[in-house]
């Protein structure tokens, strides 16, 4: 073998000998990696504006977070274009698991079943990671309708057929898709009335425009004490914790079950171990008394929960939303 060969054997030995330690390096550097999360600061996408539900869950779980897990948990505010904006900002970060999308059920379970070419499919590009909390929305009347219960309101709405008519925070909004769905088990002829939010919709039920809305209980618990609207059920699959002597719609309309859920997901390809240990810190963290208070006070229950039970939840909802906004003929505006 003359010289040159000698080299080139050598050389090809070497960049074998390369590719087997880079082939052995990277596992252990993965691995090391993930022990060592969280090395840096974390961001939660929020897709809506500072306030709202998601908003709240984000700020008061990042405050828990940072001194868990001993690093920055920093809320990214997204709003726009009906969550593509944050969806996007999520499916561009690195699947690092330092950025992570703080979203209600409308992103993962209403939207692709209205709107018609998403930039994002949910199960190809994202990972479920913990269901963080639940709202559940309350069925409430103005205080003139001469109805004390579900049953009575069901009574009069069958009654004067067509005659009522019922607020929601917007078309396609979970408290419009609640009254879509209770109409159509109970054969109820209910007009709707879209607002921009709850913040229109519920003076408008005071105001006496609309007889019924759903709506959460931090917007209506002062009209009920002042008198001027009745709460008769909750769209929650069972009694809430916020309010335990309400009735669930389920008690009358078995399986019904439309409380807004509010969880963390993160970028496609995010580790499974860091996903694990974000679940975990959430589970840990929403049973906190200062966070249980925290929620409570904004018509909030902490639930929690592992990356399958979420991702259940997800499936759950978007079968029983789908199924609503196709009886009822929801379009997107």
């Amino acid at each position: 073998m003359n010289r040159p060969q000698i080299r080139l054997a050598r050389r090809r030995l070497c960049f074998s000998l390369g590719l087997g330690l880079t082939a052995a390096f990277v596992p252990a550097l993965a691995m090391a990696s993930t022990d060592a999360w969280p090395a840096k600061p974390i961001r939660f996408i929020v897709p809506y504006a500072p306030g709202g539900l998601p908003d709240t869950v984000a700020r008061v779980l990042s405050q828990q977070l940072t001194q868990r897990l001993g690093k920055p948990v920093v809320v990214d505010n997204r709003p726009g274009a009906n969550g593509v904006v944050a969806a996007q900002a999520l499916m561009t970060s690195p699947a690092d698991g330092y950025t992570f999308l703080v979203t209600d059920g409308s992103m993962m379970s209403i939207n692709p079943a209205i709107f018609k070419n998403l930039s994002y499919e949910p199960k190809r590009d994202f990972v479920p990671v913990s269901l963080a909390a639940r709202s559940p929305l309350f069925l409430a009347v103005n205080a003139r309708v001469p109805a004390d219960s579900l049953n009575d309101f069901v009574a009069l709405a069958k009654s004067r057929s067509g005659a009522l008519n019922y607020g929601s925070s917007g078309i396609g909004s979970t408290h419009h898709l609640s009254m879509e769905a209770l109409k159509t088990a109970l054969k109820l002829d209910i007009k709707h009335v879209p607002f921009r939010g709850s913040g229109q919709s519920v003076p408008a039920l005071i105001g006496d425009q609309v007889q019924v809305v759903f709506a959460a209980l931090p917007s209506l618990s002062g009209f009920v004490k002042s008198g001027q609207v009745k709460i008769l059920g909750t769209n929650s699959l069972k009694r809430s914790a916020l309010a335990p002597k309400i009735p669930a719609i389920s008690e009358v309309v078995p399986g019904y079950d439309f409380a807004v859920t509010v969880g963390l997901l993160a970028a496609k390809g995010t580790s499974d171990a860091v996903v694990q240990k974000m679940a975990n810190a959430v589970s840990e963290a929403v049973k906190m008394p200062e966070v249980v208070s925290q929620f409570h006070v904004a018509g909030i229950e902490p639930v929690g929960g592992s990356s399958a039970d979420y991702a259940k939840v997800i499936a759950d909802e978007a079968a029983r939303y789908a199924q609503t906004i196709k009886v009822a003929h929801v379009v997107a505006e």
